[in-house]
């Protein structure tokens, strides 16, 4: 059995993006669930750029790790008043059980569609040269009608957010 450097780096970004997702679904304190998550993306962007895919895996830490996570950690800071007092209520054993059906449904979907894919051997595989500049010219020139859509629908969900949030602070003043 030959085990080279890349066989080792991806089972070791592997465990640092499964096992910290484990502990986001068993932590109970919101502060340490968005320090895992943390770990978590930074394993899964590891794996990225581990495979090849350097656009996607930068995306990744820009976007989820600089980003949404940043927004998350400073929502609990705002918001919370005390993040490690927040107990389940009476409805913990029911979403217990919507969570796990929703994970087996989710898990049996992705699993169809790995399983569907019908991967060829070395069909797909990446030279290791960069894939940012193809996908930005894919983008900009092939693609450029879905990219534009995309963005103008981005933009109505943030207006809409914004909406939302301002009518229920008057609501909440009223």
């Amino acid at each position: 059995m030959d085990i080279d450097f890349g066989t080792i780096m991806f089972f070791a970004l592997a465990l640092v993006a499964v096992v910290p997702a484990f502990m986001v679904v068993l932590a109970r304190d919101i502060v340490r669930v968005a320090f895992w998550l943390l770990a978590s993306l930074c394993g899964v962007a590891g794996l990225y750029i581990l495979l090849g895919a350097d656009f996607i895996g930068l995306t990744q830490v820009l976007v989820y790790i600089g980003g949404i996570l940043v927004l998350i950690l400073f929502g609990i800071m705002m918001t919370s008043k005390d993040p490690l007092r927040q107990k389940a209520g009476a409805s913990g054993q029911r979403s217990v059980v919507t969570g796990l059906v929703t994970a087996a449904i989710v898990f049996a979907v992705l699993a169809a569609v790995v399983l569907g894919v019908g991967f060829e051997e070395g069909k797909g595989r990446s030279d290791g040269s960069p894939t940012t500049t193809a996908l930005g010219e894919a983008l900009l020139t092939d693609y450029v009608l879905p990219f534009e859509l995309v963005s103008v629908l981005l933009l109505f969900v943030l207006c809409g957010a914004a909406y939302m949030a301002r009518r229920r602070r008057e609501d909440a003043h009223a």
